[in-house]
């Protein structure tokens, strides 16, 4: 049985595991093996210390079994005039793929969306790599509406890679998961 709940302070390391983990299955080949084989977890540490400490206008919900954390789910409301909602972060344990969490992540992603911003839209990005991620947006109803490089430090990329932008125009749908 998945719990899920709203993250707070507590959880940073927690899910700064899941999220380096994540990012060192899935984003080897767009970010540099040098980053990703470094110290990436404090990385994401340091951002998840900052977002669940002052978290002003996004969501962060958790999906945990037996006390271990499954998948997390971070939203930053309003953060598009035109795309609405971003979510920002969607991941979800390895060996835990595949069993629904994901949907259940994202149809809570959509409940905060419909309680806490001024329009019902969400958007996301994915890298054009990640096909898997790719399908399973589509599956949740999610249309790609643009392609773009990637920026950030270059350091930490792997040449020019590509993300798409996954748009929902009305979170409705999304909230029967």
């Amino acid at each position: 049985m998945i719990e899920f709940r709203p993250a707070g302070p507590d959880d940073a390391e927690r899910v700064a595991a899941l999220h380096a983990d994540s990012w060192r299955r899935h984003y080897r080949g767009a970010y540099a093996d040098a980053f990703l084989d470094g110290d990436v977890e404090t990385d994401r540490r340091a951002v998840w210390s900052a977002r669940l400490s002052t978290p002003a206008r996004t969501a962060t919900v958790l999906g945990e079994q037996d006390g271990r954390l499954a998948g997390f789910v971070h939203v930053v409301l309003d953060s598009d005039p035109r795309w609405g909602s971003l979510v920002d972060n969607l991941h979800v344990a390895h060996d835990r793929r595949r069993g629904g969490i994901g949907r259940r992540l994202l149809a809570h992603a959509a409940g905060a969306v419909r309680a806490g911003a001024t329009t019902g839209a969400l958007y996301l990005w994915v890298l054009q790599q990640n096909t898997a991620a790719q399908a399973f947006y589509r599956a949740c109803g999610g249309t790609q509406v643009e392609t773009v490089p990637v920026t950030g430090d270059p350091a930490r990329l792997n040449g020019t890679p590509h993300k798409h932008r996954i748009a929902w125009p009305d979170v409705a749908p999304l909230l029967d998961a």
